[in-house]
């Protein structure tokens, strides 16, 4: 493990997991990152004294919510007027200072404060006025959630924020615009600001609202009744404050001959980082984390080295935290670093041997495929093939003790056994059940290490 830091700042540390034995002729080289930030999120939000450019923390966050107009966000009007008390309570939770706007979203985009295409600085007087301009906030018209995404890329874009993050609610499907459309916003956005996203009700559709979530670096959530969105925006927003370290990247660099098999965050969710990456010099390659507070998160890193015989060894991968200089134009920082090995004996009882945390991330990454392939399977009405993967989820979630899977697994199926998987798909299954486990398939827990 090696660490980085200087004074008054987050600090970085980097520790890799992984069995680096390989039996003769073997090429598949497994490892755990876990990479921890501790001293950015215990000031409460408040920029830390000498953070600076070269940590990207400028002078601090700027925020930008966007509300769901549409017509059926009056069905029930208490969801409109939920939605309102939420971004209210978002706002309420702003730390002095914060820039910030509120966006409506319908089939277009329209700034509801402060207006102007500008950002205004939180204090008690513009928080005043932007509940204030909630009040004005009804339901009408369809969603292009597109056209939100990028007006929220005008705001932030000038801002000069270390932290740029959206909060989007949603409580439809995106049906006023071509989904090449969505993902073209998405892509023009991904890399410039961070965003969390919820779908309230049970109307939306899961996979737009975590594929939004997963392409801009945020957590998606379902709030399937519309009374819990003031907390749970309260929640997300104390989150967002308490970032102090924006655009993190990931670097790995591997030797002459080394193939990069894939790239996962593995904890606190699943995500797939592997087509993310950006050439940064021979041989290196950057993997975006987006935003950090105090906390902690893993990185399932797999690579294929050349054979090599016994009693050889070589460095596989060299695993960095990079943080850019803002302006471009300096030397990127290396927070910290971590060495990924292979080594190749005739011990066969060490060549074997799965490394805890290898084999913990590879069943919490197929715990998530299984129960999405499971639901689908169950959709299309192949309910044996259902069955089988639901099962398999319950096996998996029992097994590793991810309990908050588990319950909701509960309401899916009718556990028999879940040592052996043996489940029932049940007769009737509320929809918002169905859309939490789907909405919360990627959640993981962490290893005991």
């Amino acid at each position: 493990m090696a660490n980085f830091s200087k004074s008054n700042v987050p600090q970085f540390s980097v520790e890799v997991y992984q069995n680096a034995f390989l039996p003769e002729g073997g090429r598949e080289v497994n490892a755990i990152v876990t990479v921890t930030s501790t001293g950015g999120g215990t000031t409460g939000g408040i920029p830390l004294a000498g953070s600076g450019p070269a940590y990207g923390a400028g002078p601090g966050a700027a925020v930008v919510l966007m509300v769901d107009c549409s017509g059926s966000m009056d069905y029930p009007p208490t969801k409109m007027r939920n939605a309102r008390d939420a971004t209210a309570a978002a706002i309420d939770t702003l730390r002095e200072g914060t820039l910030f706007a509120v966006v409506a979203g319908t089939h277009v985009a329209q700034e509801v404060y402060p207006g102007g295409g500008r950002l205004a600085v939180a204090d008690a007087h513009t928080k005043v006025l932007a509940k204030d301009a909630l009040r004005g906030l009804s339901a009408g018209g369809g969603t292009a959630i597109g056209t939100w995404l990028r007006l929220t890329d005008r705001l932030l874009g000038p801002a000069d924020a270390g932290i740029r993050h959206g909060v989007l609610l949603t409580d439809g499907r995106n049906e006023h615009e071509a989904p090449e459309d969505l993902r073209a916003a998405l892509e023009s956005c991904a890399g410039r600001f961070t965003c969390d996203a919820r779908g309230v009700g049970t109307d939306w559709e899961v996979k737009e609202v975590t594929g939004i979530a997963s392409a801009l670096l945020g957590t998606a959530d379902i709030v399937a009744d519309p009374s819990g969105l003031a907390d749970d925006f309260t929640r997300m927003m104390e989150n967002v404050m308490g970032k102090e370290v924006a655009d993190v990247a990931l670097r790995l660099w591997t030797p002459v001959g080394v193939e990069i098999r894939f790239v996962k965050q593995v904890a606190p969710s699943v995500a797939d980082l592997t087509g993310r990456r950006t050439e940064a010099g021979p041989r290196a390659g950057d993997y975006p984390t987006g935003s950090w507070g105090d906390e902690s998160r893993d990185y399932h890193v797999c690579v294929r080295v050349p054979q090599a015989g016994i009693g050889q060894e070589m460095l596989a991968a060299r695993v960095s935290l990079i943080l850019p200089d803002p302006s471009g134009a300096g030397t990127p920082q290396t927070l910290s670093q971590g060495l990924v090995r292979a080594v190749w004996t005739d011990d066969m009882a060490a060549s074997t041997s799965i490394n805890p945390q290898v084999a913990h991330y590879t069943g919490q990454a197929e715990l998530a495929q299984v129960i999405q392939q499971g639901l689908e399977a169950r959709k299309s009405g192949d309910f044996d093939g259902a069955t089988a993967k639901l099962g398999r989820a319950v096996q998996l979630a029992s097994a590793s003790g991810n309990q908050d899977t588990a319950r909701l697994l509960s309401k899916v199926v009718d556990v028999v056994d879940a040592a052996t998987g043996t489940v029932r798909l049940k007769a009737k299954v509320a929809e918002a059940d169905e859309m939490t486990l789907e909405t919360r398939s990627t959640k993981t827990v962490r290893v005991k290490k």
